[in-house]
């Protein structure tokens, strides 16, 4: 069974980069565009990892994922930040909101993969040992 991510970002071509990179690793990836729309997704389905940026319209990424921990009900979804912000008073209140890692943006895309086959141990498959 495919695992589930959810991309949270307002800028459209971070998430169709974010999407791509975990679509062609074999994931299954939703998007929305902002911490509003992060929400109403979890309200209507189960996802096994969230990707949010930070800096966004209507609910900025630490609020998002605020309310995603009080909506998950304790459930261990891993909650990934991954932004161009590297201010270490942001990182710790996304860590006090319950995010689980940090990923900054530039990233490469075998970055993200590596970052998601350890959070989501099992979700990829790992490449063969050159």
């Amino acid at each position: 069974m495919k695992r589930t991510i959810l991309a949270v970002d307002d800028a459209l071509t971070m998430r169709k980069l974010v999407s791509f990179t975990l679509r062609s690793a074999g994931l299954e990836v939703v998007e929305a565009a902002d911490g509003v729309e992060g929400l109403a997704v979890l309200r209507s389905r189960p996802v096994d990892l969230i990707i949010s940026d930070v800096n966004m319209p209507r609910m900025d990424g630490i609020e998002f994922t605020r309310q995603a921990r009080q909506l998950l009900g304790g459930r261990p979804v891993p909650i990934l930040i991954l932004t161009t912000e590297s201010d270490l008073t942001k990182k710790n209140d996304a860590r006090t909101a319950g995010a689980t890692g940090w990923i900054v943006k530039p990233f490469k895309q075998e970055q993200l993969i590596a970052v998601v086959a350890r959070v989501l141990p099992g979700s990829i498959a790992a490449p063969a040992a050159a």
